[in-house]
């Protein structure tokens, strides 16, 4: 008896320039274009099964009910949710390759059991949506054979659906989410900037300072922003249309310089938003100024000793930095962020070694720019770089599979 299954990965992706208001919240059109950087999903990554059987129920039957488990939990599906609608559109589009060939099992017609584990907190700030959403737009064509004739980009507008930034997880490197146009969102997707390979020297720190679940959500915050933020309205219209252009070039010509200051102004003017907001959000936190603090002074001790700076910071919807380093300078950005934020539990697979104690860093580095913050202030540290796009793990089911035999979670 075949077994009907597919199984894939699914990388996060972190904005240097933000998607933040939807001009359509049920298609999740945005408001401006965004761009942003793949991670390594050897580090950060969600996994997904998906597999469809006439015995789960099926639309002939009138028991039709897809069951999704995330992370050992079972999530609800509500009809006409967002999970609900990326669904719909992928069975639409495997009926129409079994009308054409018959000869096909009627897989749109069957339930689905779909299991997605992620290795890394969820709903803390570290765009667990958009790998998660992308994991299953991509897995589901897979096992749909849709992924034999629809584009990376096309796929992009059905992982949209579920969570705006995940249509920019179908692929690696660098990204762009072009806003679009149209009502309907048939322009509105991703499309690849630059590979990976691009930028092989282009490593990333993410410091967790609060991994619990945050407390205003992207999709009820930013909804709150472009109702009150006259800021907002600014930044749409005259700040994301320039920045788009020169992040663009800054990538193209691996200007570090560049990339660092329009990454940072961004992730500024996009918190600046939030606070403009009525009433306003705060996604950053004291921790989370102090880093800014040191890596800007960081920044401006190597200008004064005429180099480029040394980090780029930026944060989502979240208190967590993510600090974009080359290679060379990651184990002096490394010491000093030990230093201030100590004892902190480290996620590195290129071994790099902290000594104790500040790095050699430039003369004029001011060192009382913050105290030593007490122990655990960040928690976690993972050192990463720029990764590639989704992975097809398997068909079938195989030692990747998520699910057991009866369509289970293999983990609870």
């Amino acid at each position: 008896m075949s077994v009907h299954q597919a199984t894939c990965t699914a990388p996060v992706n972190i904005a240097v320039v933000k998607y933040w208001g939807k001009r359509d919240t049920s298609l999740i059109l945005p408001t401006n274009d965004s761009l942003s950087v793949t991670l390594d999903q050897d580090h950060l990554r969600t996994v997904t099964s998906a597999r469809a059987d006439e015995s789960f129920g099926t639309v002939d039957a009138g028991s039709l009910q897809d069951r999704l488990w995330l992370n050992g939990q079972e999530e609800t599906i509500k009809p006409g949710g967002r999970l609900d609608a990326c669904l719909a559109e992928l069975r639409r589009l495997r009926a129409e390759r079994e009308k054409a060939d018959p000869s096909l099992p009627p897989l749109s017609r069957w339930a689905l059991r779909l299991c997605s584990e992620n290795n890394f907190p969820t709903a803390a700030g570290l765009a667990s949506s958009a790998s998660g959403f992308a994991a299953l737009a991509v897995t589901v064509a897979e096992l749909y054979g849709l992924s034999e004739t629809l584009s990376r980009s096309e796929l992009s507008k059905i992982a949209r659906r579920g969570s705006g930034s995940a249509c920019r997880s179908v692929f690696g490197g660098f990204v762009a989410w072009d806003m679009g146009q149209q009502d309907n969102g048939d322009d509105s997707l991703a499309v690849p900037v630059a590979e990976r390979e691009h930028w092989p020297d282009l490593h990333v720190l993410i410091c967790v300072v609060n991994d619990g679940k945050k407390g205003t959500s992207s999709t009820s915050g930013m909804q709150r922003t472009v109702e009150t933020s006259p800021l907002l309205q600014h930044r749409i219209q005259h700040v994301v249309p320039e920045r788009m252009q020169r992040m663009r070039d800054a990538i193209q010509q691996r200007d570090f310089g560049a990339f660092t200051d329009l990454t940072t102004a961004d992730s500024n003017n996009f918190h600046a938003c939030c606070l403009d907001t009525a009433p306003p959000i705060f996604y950053m936190n004291d921790t989370s100024r102090a880093i800014v603090h040191v890596i800007e002074e960081l920044n401006r001790a190597r200008r004064d000793s005429g180099e480029d700076p040394i980090a780029a910071y930026t944060f989502d919807a979240g208190p967590n930095a993510v600090l974009y380093v080359r290679e060379k300078d990651m184990s002096t950005v490394l010491g000093v962020v030990c230093h201030y934020f100590p004892d902190a539990s480290f996620d590195d697979p290129f071994q790099l070694q902290v000594s104790a104690g500040l790095p050699a860093l430039p003369p004029s580095f001011r060192t009382d720019i913050v105290p030593v913050h007490p122990s655990g202030s960040v928690r976690r540290l993972i050192h990463t770089r720029v990764g590639d796009g989704p992975r097809v793990l398997e068909h079938g089911c195989g030692a990747h599979s998520l699910l057991n035999e009866q369509g289970l979670p293999l983990r609870s």
